[in-house]
């Protein structure tokens, strides 16, 4: 594969990340997240952040779908953490390759 088709292959890899990590919220969401490596429920999420939980919910869907967020269901409760190993390793990866071609 040539550089051009890497990248391209490379930022459409990535377009839900970027997206996700773009977004001034979701940002405040992760930092939470950051802070508590068990996990947090909805409700503490929105006492750190003073969003609703509606936003929140909006907004950790997002994070989910673009591998960032994981969640574990405990019954009826859902606890939130970081899972952004992978994303990050791809995301990496792109930025290696805009460094390139940068040379």
């Amino acid at each position: 594969m040539d550089k051009t088709s890497q990248i391209t292959h490379d930022f459409k890899r990535n377009q839900d990340v970027l997206a996700a990590i773009g977004n001034e919220t979701r940002q405040s969401i992760l930092i939470a997240l950051a802070q508590q490596s068990l996990g947090m429920r909805v409700g503490e999420i929105e006492r750190l952040t003073h969003l609703s939980r509606p936003a929140i919910s909006h907004h950790l869907r997002v994070l989910k779908d673009a591998g960032i967020v994981g969640v574990q269901r405990e019954g009826t409760k859902n606890y939130y953490r970081l899972n952004a190993k992978n994303a990050m390793l791809d995301l990496r990866g792109l930025i290696d390759q805009v460094l390139l071609l940068c040379d």
